[in-house]
């Protein structure tokens, strides 16, 4: 993608200028404590793709999205050739006025919630019951902001600091369209033996709506844990990039560049997880959704 004009570019993502819309494009780079780590993990990136398209088509009816096609016949010059390099891991979206607010949804208690509630009993300002242990189910969902850094952790705050930030009546809407969108992909991941302990959303404005954007409900931006191994108490196994985060600090490294090559085997089981987890959320098999999504057969 030589010719293209590079937009932004993430941990993860590439995004491309596309005439007045946007070609993002998930890499299969990986990143552990922000900081991007030197080997990819193959396939990651149309695990990503593939399940932010699956959650797009299912929640439309939720709230409207970014996505114009992923269909690499359909995307525009220069990008309409590049079939083995954007198949299964690349959007054509609109263009849209981010809002500067992650959007996280809270089903369980985790994570840096967790942490939080062990401190003073509250989760980004919201006063929970006590006595609740590690990745127990909250009483029902919450809402729990944060603002979006340039570089290193986004910071939690409260719908309140979210309404003096962006406006009461904007904060709200989020609120409601995150927790509607949190509580219905909840259910459909729990048919298919899969709980969503957490969750992040990014919205943005295009032509005066607001709608959802980036990836959406992947293992990146989602805690994903096997319903039939669940046992509160202490953290649960994740299809997340947990592997990588327990191996680097089981190596010793210091969260600090450089890090360390990550071994074959690790490579390897978190590309596993990533999959697995597309599998059971979607109900195909990745190897079908890399062939239905592949180069087309050439006509004539």
């Amino acid at each position: 993608m030589a010719l293209a004009e590079l937009h932004a570019r993430g941990k993860v993502r590439d995004v491309f200028e596309a005439g007045d819309d946007l070609m993002m494009v998930a890499t299969d780079r990986i990143s552990a404590f922000d900081v991007v780590l030197p080997q990819p993990i193959p396939g990651k990136g149309q695990v990503l793709t593939g399940l932010s398209l699956h959650w797009f088509e299912l929640t439309r009816h939720i709230v409207a999205n970014h996505l114009l096609s992923a269909d690499v016949e359909e995307f525009p010059p220069p990008f309409g050739g590049e079939y083995e390099e954007l198949a299964g891991r690349a959007m054509l979206v609109k263009r849209a006025d981010m809002v500067p607010i992650e959007c996280v949804a809270r089903g369980y208690i985790t994570g840096s919630g967790w942490k939080e509630y062990r401190a003073s009993g509250t989760v980004c300002g919201i006063r929970l019951p006590d006595g609740l242990v590690e990745s127990e189910k909250l009483p029902e969902p919450i809402f729990t902001p944060a603002t979006k850094e340039e570089s290193g952790h986004d910071i939690n705050i409260s719908l309140d600091e979210t309404a003096d930030r962006i406006g009461r009546g904007l904060a709200e809407k989020l609120r409601e369209a995150t927790l509607s969108i949190y509580e219905f992909a909840a259910a459909h991941a729990l048919e298919r033996g899969i709980i969503l302990a957490d969750t992040k959303f990014e919205f943005g404005f295009a032509e005066g709506e607001l709608i959802l954007c980036d990836e959406v409900l992947t293992p990146d931006s989602s805690r994903f844990w096997l319903a039939d191994e669940f046992e509160p108490g202490h953290g649960q196994p994740s299809f997340d990039k947990q592997y990588v985060r327990d191996w680097l600090d089981a190596s010793g490294w210091g969260h600090e560049p450089p890090p360390p090559n990550l071994p074959h085997d690790v490579i390897e089981q978190t590309a596993a997880r990533y999959q697995e987890a597309y599998e059971r959320i979607t109900g195909e098999a990745f190897d079908a959704y890399l062939s239905r999504v592949g180069r087309p057969e050439a006509s004539g």
